[in-house]
């Protein structure tokens, strides 16, 4: 008596299961009709700006360092993004900024060092997706090593660069 209790219980969930393995292998079959090509999709740009890769213009040093902004203009006040590229073997030396700039590391390894003695070899790694952030009038330096680090930059404006370095 139990297991036929148990079998009227599961006997809807066990019909249920076949219809769908049922319309799952008809659906499978139509699927094999040739289909219109898809319609390119467009994007309302009173809703969404964006740059692809290759409209994004960069500035700076190839095979050093190479700068992109985003939005805003580092050199005057106000709110601004960039992307920045550091290349292998290139590194600031010891400066500071007048304002907190928040970085994120994008891709590859940025190694990070502080206080005004330009010193590679006691830089911190900080691998994709590290959040670092460089306080205003505080000493630092950083770069790359062995591999290209891509950072985004937000920071508020002007953007200057004041050199720190004790020789």
């Amino acid at each position: 008596m139990l297991t036929s209790s148990i079998s009227r219980r599961y006997w809807p969930v066990a019909a249920a299961m076949g219809m769908i393995v049922l319309l799952g292998a008809a659906s499978s079959l139509g699927s094999a009709e040739p289909r219109s090509p898809a319609r390119a999709a467009e994007i309302d740009p009173t809703a969404v700006t964006y740059k692809l890769p290759n409209q994004i213009a960069w500035t700076g040093r190839p095979g050093a360092a190479e700068m992109a902004v985003v939005l805003g203009d580092p050199s005057k006040p106000g709110l601004y993004i960039e992307l920045v590229k550091w290349y292998p073997h290139n590194m600031s030396h010891p400066h500071f900024h007048p304002n907190d700039r928040y970085i994120t590391v994008l891709s590859g390894t940025w190694w990070v060092g502080t206080g005004t003695k330009y010193d590679p070899d006691s830089t911190v790694a900080m691998p994709p997706g590290s959040y670092v952030v460089d306080l205003a009038k505080q000493v630092h330096y950083d770069g790359a090593k062995d591999e290209m680090a891509v950072l985004e930059i937000v920071g508020e404006g002007p953007a200057t660069i004041t050199s720190a370095e004790m020789k």
